[in-house]
């Protein structure tokens, strides 16, 4: 399977990074990172060229990487500073891939391709999660053994609410609801409007036991790879949506491998901003639903597909499909676009540096 590489990815939240080595594997890549003492996150690969010790269980030095294993140091540049063997000579094959980091949205994002393709003003809009002025937020991870494209067409898909979590986000008007998918070019939507119905539980209850007729709105943005913001809430039938209650929610999948995905989660709330039970019972709701409800059924859903494309599977499709397969064919061409400008550059000489 291959991955887009010219992209960015969410690798943490930037409280999870601190003046200590912190190792995850995005895209395949084991990678190390940690904090300067001037608070900037450094970003490297985790092989030591020399026996290829992970970086990560070695220490901080000097704002440097020591590799536990012989000692070998190297900067945020990947560049090797310290040979403390024999003639302590540098080789100059030592040296490791640095990565480009950008700290936004209280997330650490990194761009795994080619440098001088990298675009930070191509990151997605998350800044729910910093503007409180007109939100509080909660927010946090989820590590998820499922392929993350079949964790994009459960978000892309919202009619498996009414199924899935059943009791707690799920409602009969969601079963009912329609969906519209637009397309902008890089950013794709997938749309659901489930008007005049009994709200959600979870819902109902944070509407203050409503017990009445809601309109339901659920509209999810999909940037690739994989970068989803849910605009999800209620409001009495016919009113506006300021009359009810919403949030902006944060699905951002991370892929580290084939069949291991870091899913971050953000409940971005328009209400009861100052109000701290609210934020507890949505941290209570993600848990009972993500954790509880989709990781098994994902999980599952990986074992039974295996190593094998969704595609080569023959899946029965029905209408609503629509975003979550509109998302899948965005992200192949992409990948395939990526994969043709590598296969045009000439193939590069092949040095043997003699030590």
């Amino acid at each position: 399977m291959k991955f887009l590489r010219n992209a960015w990815y969410v690798v943490a939240w930037c409280t999870d990074i601190k003046r200590e080595l912190f190792e995850r594997t995005v895209i395949n890549e084991s990678l190390v990172l940690y904090r300067t003492s001037e608070n900037k996150v450094v970003c490297l690969s985790n092989r030591c060229p020399h026996r290829f010790a992970p970086l990560h269980l070695g220490r901080i030095v000097d704002d440097r990487v020591e590799c536990g294993y012989h000692g070998l140091v190297f900067d945020g540049s990947g560049r090797c500073t310290h040979n403390p063997h024999g003639d302590h000579k540098i080789p100059q094959a030592a040296c490791v891939q640095s990565y480009l980091v950008e700290e936004r949205h209280n997330l650490v994002w990194i761009w795994m391709g080619n440098k001088d393709l990298a675009d930070p003003s191509k990151i997605p809009d998350f800044s729910c999660l910093t503007d409180t002025l007109k939100f509080s937020s909660v927010v946090g991870a989820i590590e998820m053994n499922a392929n993350y494209e079949l964790i994009t067409d459960n978000l892309m898909d919202l009619s498996h609410v009414e199924y899935v979590h059943r009791g707690i986000l799920g409602s009969d008007a969601i079963s009912r609801g329609k969906t519209e998918v637009i397309d902008e070019g890089a950013t794709l939507h997938s749309n659901r409007w489930c008007p005049d119905g009994l709200a959600p539980p979870a819902w109902d209850a944070m509407f203050g036991n409503y017990g009445k007729h809601v309109d339901h709105w659920l509209n999810m943005r999909w940037n690739a790879p994989a970068h989803m913001l849910l605009d999800v809430g209620i409001t009495p039938t016919g009113k506006h949506r300021d009359d009810g209650i919403w949030m902006l929610g944060t699905d951002i999948l991370t892929p580290s491998t084939e069949e291991k995905t870091f899913y971050f989660w953000g409940v971005s709330r328009a209400y009861a901003l100052d109000d701290p039970a609210a934020g507890e019972a949505w941290v209570a709701a993600i848990d009972g639903a993500f954790s509880g409800q989709d990781k098994p059924m994902l999980e599952a859903q990986q074992r039974m597909i295996g190593n094998r494309d969704l595609w080569e599977l023959n899946p029965v499709l029905i209408p609503a499909d629509a975003g979550a397969v509109r998302a899948r064919r965005k992200l192949a061409a992409l990948i395939a676009a990526e994969s043709a400008r590598e296969e045009e550059k000439p193939a590069g000489e092949k040095r043997i540096v003699m030590v």
